[in-house]
């Protein structure tokens, strides 16, 4: 009896290179880029909130007859854990990406890509990561008070 983990995740399917699996590939490729922008919006969404929040209620409190907060830490709290959430959304979302097109180029699903090599750039990739830098200094003008 064979190890299970010793087989490729490949062995487990028949690949057929045939135009209908090509475009198959094709499809899953193109849903992998399609999940990787959801994230990325996600990402800018949880990012900018969190900030827009800490702002606001900042400047709220500075207005003539505003009353007190009743928790003055709760929106620097959450605005920090919102911030903190679109980062790691982002890493998550990097991993995943790079898991599913890594798989999708492992062994004998190569052949139905229709490219012969493997191509990792992704512009998605890019801006994702620009993403967290932005997100890291965000997180830190907030928790300094930078902003």
């Amino acid at each position: 009896m064979t190890n299970p983990d010793a087989i490729s995740s490949t062995d487990r399917f028949e690949v057929r290179t045939t135009a209908d699996s090509h475009f198959g590939w094709l499809r899953t490729r193109l849903s992998l880029e399609n999940t990787m922008m959801s994230e990325l919006r996600t990402a800018i969404s949880l990012i900018g909130f969190g900030f827009a929040i800490v702002q606001f209620y900042e400047r709220l409190q500075q207005m003539p007859g505003a009353l007190p907060a009743y928790f003055p830490g709760t929106s620097l709290y959450l605005g920090l854990a919102l911030i903190g959430c679109g980062i790691a959304t982002l890493i998550i979302a990097i991993w995943q990406y790079r898991w599913g097109i890594r798989y999708l180029w492992s062994g004998s699903f190569a052949a139905i890509a229709g490219v012969t090599e493997e191509v990792w750039r992704s512009p998605q990739i890019a801006v994702a990561i620009l993403l967290i830098v932005i997100g890291l200094c965000a997180f830190f003008a907030v928790l300094f008070r930078l902003a």
